[in-house]
């Protein structure tokens, strides 16, 4: 195997996970996770050579995946269609109450709009700088802090919205 198909494997293997994730709160939906995460790597394998003399692999993986789950979620064919039956549930082994708190997450995401998910998401749940989500999401750093401002707020009405509707039954 050649030396830069070798590096590129062994970064799929140490970030395929942390990319997954990140595409899946993104996105919402698994299976639409995978499907990002695999056009986003194959991208990423394209241009290989390049990224990995730039020293930094997981930021621009990172940019690809997201803009892939944005991009995937403009499609008319791949948008969300409202239910009447709850959202499968994660398929993670997590005691019952992180279960809960893991579900009542990720319905919240679901109202958000997809650029403040991605601020959101890139923001607290990635643990990135302003900065770095700027870079990310290709906008400037006043763009991710009213982004992410935003979108904590409309998660703060939706769970709390989620939990008074979970007392009164």
């Amino acid at each position: 195997m050649v030396d830069r198909d070798r590096d590129y494997v062994e970064f799929v293997e140490a970030a395929g996970s942390s990319l997954r994730r990140t595409a899946y709160l993104v996105c919402g939906d698994w299976h639409r996770a995978d499907d990002v995460v695999q056009d986003a790597l194959y991208k990423l394998y394209l241009s290989w050579a390049k990224v990995d003399r730039s020293g930094n692999p997981l930021a621009y993986a990172r940019r690809v995946v997201v803009n892939a789950a944005l991009d995937s979620g403009r499609r008319p064919w791949c948008r969300e269609v409202p239910t009447d039956r709850p959202p499968d549930r994660l398929q993670q082994s997590d005691p019952a109450g992180a279960q809960a708190d893991h579900d009542e997450l990720r319905i919240a995401l679901a109202v958000l709009a997809p650029r403040q998910r991605a601020c959101v998401v890139l923001r607290y749940y990635e643990d990135l700088s302003v900065e770095q989500t700027a870079e990310i999401l290709e906008c400037s750093a006043g763009t991710v802090k009213s982004q992410a401002s935003r979108g904590l707020e409309t998660l703060r009405h939706a769970i709390n919205a989620a939990r008074s509707i979970g007392r009164a039954q």
